[in-house]
């Protein structure tokens, strides 16, 4: 996974091996050791190499492709999969979006819709303290 992840980020961010050898103060080598897995970058190095395609460093050793061609996703950005549709409309939040975003049983969501984007969720806590934030900038203004 690790040294997939290396050979296609460099590749999604036209790097050579050796402009990443040069910005992580290591020989061209290396870096191909790293992609063709023959060795593994220490912690410093993978750090480094995560933020430099700026992805998780999570992301950066265990993303593993599905094999529909998904790449390692840039940091904050999450494919949480496919959910089906149900008869009345219902969905299930996958359990990973519902840990990452902090959704629980009973909490309530704003569905937001723009026909050329595609729907969101926003909690709707959220969008009230959004709104109300909203409302006193306003205020102050006037």
């Amino acid at each position: 996974m690790l040294s997939e992840n290396l050979y296609h980020l460099r590749k999604l961010h036209k790097l050579s091996q050796e402009q990443v050898a040069e910005c992580l103060d290591v020989s061209r080598q290396a870096v191909a050791k790293w992609e063709s897995g023959e060795t593994a970058p220490d912690i410093h190095n993978c750090l480094a190499l995560a933020e430099l395609y700026d992805v998780s460093l999570d992301d950066l050793v265990n993303y593993e492709s599905t094999g529909d061609s998904m790449m390692v996703p840039p940091r904050g950005k999450h494919l949480f999969g496919v959910v089906t549709v149900g008869e009345k409309g219902q969905i299930v939040i996958p359990k990973q979006a519902r840990k990452i975003f902090h959704i629980e049983a009973g909490d309530r969501l704003v569905v937001l819709g723009d026909e050329a984007q595609g729907i969101a969720m926003v909690k709707a806590e959220e969008m009230m303290h959004f709104l109300n934030r909203v409302q006193q900038a306003m205020g102050e203004q006037e």
